[in-house]
């Protein structure tokens, strides 16, 4: 009995279909992806072939790799910024130690994932502006905020009256610095880290947020000895 040939669609299965929308947010997530394992070298070709689509269907939701780039930052680091966070930090109906342990907590889980923080090197290595353009979004949104409130609670004079110096926003980098590098080992270097994070914040933030208290008591607003007749 001779055998019946295949149709074309016995023979390969059905390509799906989505919507445009949906199709570009799978190329998105896929690009998060690609580019936090191989870095910004990797080829539009390779995610393509990732993704099972072809490059001239890639081209047409995003004509460059800079495109592709661009909603990739977007996606990663400002779409998981939270204004609620801003608003947690400056809230001084709580101890400011409390503020900033639940802003690491919520920043660690929501913000520190392996695609972050390996995109956010790799970016780094690759001269993009994401890391100058993220770090201009922490100093306005976290760090000067964070000073200003570490002066309030050493009682200290306000940022109006004596303007918040260099020191000041490098001790409060310290605080973010000290939590950004627990995942920079666990993500880059794949080395041991604490495992109980939410121990590690806590620890960190009381470390340093005492020594940065201590020191501005000591010196912000103190009148300069040589000006003292």
């Amino acid at each position: 009995m001779a055998l019946l040939p295949k149709t074309k669609t016995e023979d390969s299965p059905k390509r799906q279909r989505f919507a445009p929308a949906e199709r570009e947010q799978l190329i998105v997530d896929g690009a998060i992806q690609f580019f936090a394992d191989v870095g910004f070298a990797g080829q539009t070709r390779e995610l393509a072939q990732r993704l099972g689509i072809t490059q001239p269907l890639l081209y047409r939701y995003f004509p460059t790799k800079q495109d592709l780039i661009e909603r990739v930052y977007d996606e990663v680091f400002i779409g998981r910024w939270k204004v609620a966070w801003e608003r947690q930090v400056v809230d001084r109906t709580i101890p400011l130690r409390e503020r900033l342990i639940g802003f690491y907590d919520a920043y660690a889980s929501e913000a520190l994932t392996y695609d972050w923080i390996r995109i956010y090197m790799f970016a780094g290595l690759a001269g993009e502006d994401i890391n100058r353009r993220y770090i201009e979004l922490l100093e306005h949104r976290l760090l000067i905020p964070v000073c200003t409130e570490i002066r309030a609670a050493a009682g200290a004079p306000d940022p109006d009256e004596v303007p918040i110096s260099d020191l000041e926003i490098e001790a409060a980098w310290n605080i973010h610095a000290a939590i950004f590098y627990y995942f920079v080992r666990k993500f880059i270097y794949r080395s041991p880290v604490e495992s109980d994070l939410a121990a590690y914040i806590s620890d960190t933030v009381d470390r340093t947020l005492n020594g940065a208290l201590t020191v501005t008591r000591e010196t912000v607003g103190m009148p300069d000895p040589e000006a003292v007749d």
